[in-house]
């Protein structure tokens, strides 16, 4: 699956699972919800789990949650928690009879080109948060933060 899909699909259901709270939802209802494949969506689920954006809870209502204020979740700490690759990979192990000075010179200014964009995709990507997302697209979050009493 490509990081773009990954994210999209992340995105789609973070949204959706903001709407549904506080109430689980099985990754097959998410991935329903979406249109997306269930044993696709449990791996993102899990990695989101990992990084602790989404919770797992077990039992007969079980199910995954938000573990995070919608607000406080950027689109780049999901990336990061998907994507184990950068959004440009450049191969440069073929040289194809081109003499391997001018492959060198070539993939130098590849990557340093595709480091720029990816610097400015991720920077980017900082300011923009689910909360942002779903006002954009006329969706209510029915996350509010827990209550933390100090007694």
């Amino acid at each position: 699956m490509s990081a773009s899909i990954k994210l999209s699909h992340s995105i789609k259901a973070l949204c959706y699972l903001a709407e549904c709270y506080p109430e689980p939802k099985t990754s097959k209802d998410i991935a329903e919800s979406i249109g997306a494949n269930a044993s696709k969506m449990r791996q993102l689920l899990s990695m989101l789990v990992k990084q602790n954006i989404v919770a797992s809870t077990q039992g007969v209502k079980g199910g995954f949650l938000l573990n995070q204020d919608p607000a406080k979740i950027h689109l780049q700490e999901v990336y990061c928690s998907i994507e184990d690759r950068k959004a440009f990979h450049l191969d440069v192990s073929h040289i194809n009879g081109e003499s391997k000075d001018r492959t060198v010179l070539f993939n130098n200014y590849f990557l340093e080109l595709f480091a720029d964009v990816q610097v400015e995709i991720e920077h980017k990507m900082k300011n923009i948060n689910i909360s942002s997302i779903m006002r954009n697209l006329n969706l209510k979050s029915n996350y509010s933060v827990p209550n933390t009493k100090t007694i």
